[in-house]
């Protein structure tokens, strides 16, 4: 988890020439079509336009799908669900549940960068992960979000239906319960990571572009598994649960386009591979 740890909740990345390289993925069983593709949830300007089978899938689809409701995450009532169960009570702050020395490694991190330790003492590790990261991506100029976003926008103007695999409360409990129990060690090896956003950023939209399947794997889910609890509960638990309502989908006639982060896709436990052992036809999209 040396290099990505930061990005596990947004969790959740050479430009492809050859239709082969790709994140979009094409499910069908018998005449039933589903388009599956890995997304990064925030991306810099100059990542647009977004590869052209993505553009192709979305025009094809009847339907789109995301992880959560877009809208809902936006929500003032769950953005202040994320700041109330976010924020240790009073008497408890990070001085009480952190190290010496991820404490120490956290102060010093905001006087590096002209932040008052006072703003974050209540804030549990993943907000105070969140918030920074938050503030690292606007150095870097990085002010809207992902492919998630863009063609969350574009369905809503297409008046396409749109649906979510899980609530926005969902993927919130599972953003505040990264880290739990080892508190410290999560939050120091994010604020190494933080230090490197941008060459983070640039590998991982790097890999994601070119349908990069094992650098993927390597940058968000083999350095994951460091912490097996933060990746069954963020990984291999949702993508088990997203797993029959992609089936579902896959006995409708129409085609969907589904968008999940590119770590859902990859690796052994990846949807990819668990719809493969199910019997589906499984294939990069075509151009």
């Amino acid at each position: 988890m040396k290099k990505i740890l930061a990005f596990g909740a947004l969790s959740l990345v050479l430009v492809a020439s050859a239709a082969a390289e790709t994140s979009m993925w094409r499910v069908q069983r018998g005449a039933s079509v589903l388009y599956l593709g890995g997304t990064c949830h925030v991306l810099r300007p100059s990542d647009y336009p977004l590869p052209k089978e993505f553009d192709k899938a979305f025009r094809r689809a009847h339907t789109v799908v995301f992880e959560t409701d877009l809208e809902r995450m936006k929500s003032p009532e769950v953005q202040q669900a994320l700041l109330r169960e976010g924020t240790y009570p009073e008497g408890t702050g990070l001085r009480q549940v952190l190290s010496p020395k991820a404490y120490q490694e956290l102060a010093r991190y905001c006087a590096e960068n002209g932040l008052s330790m006072v703003a974050f003492d209540r804030f549990r590790p993943p907000l105070v992960v969140l918030t920074l990261l938050g503030l690292e991506f606007q150095k870097l100029g990085i002010v809207q979000g992902g492919v998630d976003e863009f063609f969350h926008a574009r369905a809503r103007a297409a008046k396409k239906p749109v649906h979510s695999l899980e609530s926005a409360e969902q993927q919130l409990a599972f953003v505040l319960g990264m880290g739990q129990g080892r508190e410290s060690e999560f939050l120091l090896l994010a604020l190494a990571d933080l230090k490197r956003t941008k060459a983070v950023m640039e590998e991982l939209i790097g890999a994601w572009r070119a349908g990069d399947e094992r650098t993927l794997s390597i940058l968000i889910v083999d350095q994951m598994k460091d912490f097996p609890e933060l990746y069954h509960s963020l990984f291999v638990a949702r993508n088990r649960a997203w797993l029959p309502v992609l089936e579902g989908y896959l006995r409708s006639p129409e085609p969907e386009l589904v968008l999940v982060g590119a770590g859902h896709l990859v690796g052994p436990d990846g949807l990819v591979a668990q719809l493969k052992k199910r019997g589906y036809r499984v294939t990069k999209a075509a151009d």
